[in-house]
């Protein structure tokens, strides 16, 4: 689908021509208006800087992994940027949240020229990511609150087990999400500091401030995102530490118990043998005797195990 801005402008007045997923003759209408062949989805999606960031007479070429929407899925697609002196042309393959609403703020607002568009597209995709940040932490602290609470009382280990694994599958999500952010975060820094570079003389005073701030927005971001990494890695260990601890509870009362039967089975099986000569066999107390016998070789394990602080 191809777009132009101004709405009203043809082809060769358009100041921002938007390539969405664009068929074969989209893309050769538009190579023929700049007189150059557009990247391929393939070349967009290679990673190192000399392919994502060219500059030549005719102006610059850049490109940088976006968080897009392919259907329902949440995906990081490759986005590409012609900049010349009369027209910037953009190139992305699934839906870019960020550039539907720089389209419905063009409609309202006056464009100095493809510089300024640049920059805006560049302000809005660091909103978004930023925005995508923040939910991100409140995710995170939302997950913090339910793994380090208190248990209920009576609470089964099958149920709590159960909850510290979706817990664990919500910070799973969140530290993708933060990968997504962190690509896309790398390679709008680039761009912000090739546009300086490369634009520097013919950048408007109000547009090169604009271009830093961008710049030091996804620097503090960064950093942000971070803290937000060490803090999802932290969560995911409590919450398998803490799965753990309900599992060595088990085990440990598991055996106490078994300590603690071994000793009545005993008693039982030497008064269960049958043989003739046996003393308690005559003795009236013989019966009692043997049953405080196993509750005493019950209690005391028991008893013990609690004096050393195991239970």
């Amino acid at each position: 689908m191809l777009s132009l801005f101004p709405k009203t402008a043809t082809l060769d007045a358009a100041c921002w021509i938007d390539l969405r997923e664009p068929s074969a003759d989209e893309v050769a209408r538009v190579s023929a208006r700049l007189g150059m062949a557009l990247p391929t989805r393939e070349s967009l999606a290679e990673i190192e800087a000399s392919s994502r960031l060219r500059a030549d007479a005719a102006g610059l070429t850049m490109s940088a992994p976006l968080i897009g929407r392919l259907g329902e899925a949440v995906v990081l697609v490759p986005a590409g940027f012609v900049l010349r002196e009369d027209v910037l042309v953009t190139i992305r393959f699934a839906e870019i949240r960020a550039f539907d609403s720089v389209h419905e703020a063009l409609e309202r607002d006056h464009l100095s020229g493809p510089q300024e568009v640049m920059i805006r597209l560049l302000e809005e995709i660091v909103d978004r990511a930023a925005d995508r940040l923040e939910r991100v932490a409140e995710t995170l602290a939302e997950a913090s609150g339910e793994i380090f609470s208190e248990p209920a009382r009576g609470h089964r280990l099958g149920h709590e087990t159960r909850r510290l694994r979706r817990l664990m599958v919500k910070i799973g999500r969140s530290n993708e999400e933060l990968v997504r952010v962190r690509h896309s975060f790398l390679a709008i820094a680039r761009m912000a500091s090739f546009l300086l570079d490369r634009c520097e003389p013919r950048l408007a005073a109000g547009l090169r401030d604009r271009l830093k701030t961008v710049a030091h927005d996804v620097s503090s971001l960064d950093e942000f995102e971070s803290s937000l990494v060490g803090r999802t890695s932290m969560l995911l260990d409590a919450a398998v530490g803490f799965i753990s601890i309900e599992q060595n509870d088990v085990v440990k009362l598991l055996t106490v118990v078994s300590t603690a039967g071994v000793p009545p089975v005993l008693i039982a099986g030497i008064y269960g043998m049958n043989f003739k000569v046996m003393p308690e066999l005559n003795w009236t107390m013989g019966y009692p005797f043997a049953l405080a016998l196993m509750v005493a070789s019950t209690v005391l394990p028991v008893l013990w195990f609690k004096w050393r602080d195991w239970l």
